[in-house]
């Protein structure tokens, strides 16, 4: 009987710089440009989304909803019922079939009474599952305390649990559920912009020059100056000198308006999942790269020792013999010349057999000696 008790792999990563240990600096040409109307990177300041959140109960489950010792799920029913008209004593109720949820919407600017909200409910004690449930007449309230919403429905999931202790199944996350426009908006969201005196654009990636351009362009469409750049993220507009009869016409036609955008340079790395997300054009310096491996592998055998026969006493026992492998691979190398790209480095990584954490590794090392021209942000 054979069983691995364990098997490590320990990377080492060994970093040098070609032999210039020289930086080229980047060519303004090979920036990645494209041309992009405003509506599509800037917001309008003021006018923004907001959050609702409310508590309530999801009723109808089989069984699968709170235990009895989720105290405050009785209470909730308690008190709903009371409300009705029907006392009962929190204490007495034994109720599996209904679960204490939490509610969230988002409401968007400009909601007015009537609109309809998707919404996601999501349990709060220790309900198995929510699959079948709806929603009691819950109230969704904003940061202020007002109630902006009431939200009621059945539920859809994208996952389900099913079977017994032991021998459970359950896939996705059957205690988080939508109801599609499950929410009525009561109150209205409502920004007056007939007292904007000025109107600011909000770059959604602060840059610069995307900002220097976004005034120009909109100075050259009113011919006249209309448009001051404050900083790299927002740029402000006259709406008097604009000569606009009001703000929304004016939002409509500079956000139809077009700049060259360019993109950043950036990295995007999750070290949990391995992904790497590139953007922007992402250039290396001068780069070598050595990779090497270090595998051990420890490896018991069961052997078993027969007592002598006619012993008197004799038992049968297990020999653990421990044999412990050690493999060092060679190391092997890549070299990147000047105005490579992530892509390049990715590509010539993987055909030296490096993993994806590996990469990781190599990119965050890669950045720590100056040669990856462009942000490096873990997520």
């Amino acid at each position: 009987m054979r069983s691995l008790l364990s098997l490590f792999r320990f990377p080492r990563l060994v970093w040098l710089m070609a032999a210039s240990l020289l930086l080229a600096p980047l060519s303004h040409g090979s920036a990645t440009e494209r041309t992009v109307q405003l509506r599509d990177v800037t917001e309008v300041e003021g006018v923004r989304d907001n959050q609702l959140v409310g508590y309530g109960l999801v009723t109808g489950l089989r069984g699968t909803g709170d235990r009895q010792q989720t105290f405050f799920t009785v209470q909730t029913l308690a008190n709903a019922m009371k409300r009705m008209g029907v006392q009962i004593a929190p204490g007495q109720v034994v109720v599996k079939n209904v679960a204490a949820v939490f509610i969230t919407a988002t409401l968007p600017p400009f909601s007015r009474p009537g609109m309809k909200l998707d919404i996601t409910v999501s349990s709060v004690g220790d309900a198995k599952s929510l699959e079948g449930g709806v929603l009691l007449m819950t109230s969704l309230r904003g940061p202020d305390g007002q109630v902006y919403a009431e939200a009621q429905g059945p539920l859809a999931l994208g996952g389900y649990s099913e079977g017994a202790v032991g021998n459970l199944r359950a896939v996705n996350h059957p205690t988080v559920g939508r109801i599609p426009e499950g929410a009525i908006v009561e109150r209205e969201s409502q920004v007056d912009l007939s007292r904007f005196t000025t109107v600011s654009l909000i770059l959604r990636s602060p840059d610069f020059t995307a900002a220097r351009d976004m005034a120009e362009v909109i100075n050259q469409e009113f011919r006249h100056t209309v448009a001051t750049t404050l900083d790299n993220r927002a740029v402000r507009i006259d709406v008097a000198e604009s000569g606009m009869s009001s703000v929304p016409l004016l939002i409509s036609r500079v956000q139809g308006l077009s700049i060259h955008f360019h993109a950043p340079a950036k990295v995007i790395i999750n070290e949990r999942t391995g992904t790497i997300v590139m953007g922007g054009n992402v250039t290396l310096s001068p780069v070598s790269v050595l990779h090497g491996s270090l595998s051990i592998e420890v490896e018991t055998t069961y052997t078993v020792s027969q007592p002598l026969p006619y012993s008197a006493g004799g038992t049968t026992q297990p020999i653990a013999n421990t044999a412990v492998a050690v493999k060092d691979l060679p190391a092997q190398s890549i070299r990147l010349e000047n105005g490579a790209n992530v892509d390049d480095l990715i590509r010539g990584l993987h055909a030296i057999g490096a993993t994806s954490h590996d990469i990781v590794a190599i990119l965050q090392a890669v950045k720590a000696s100056g040669g990856l021209q462009a942000d490096l942000e873990l997520i």
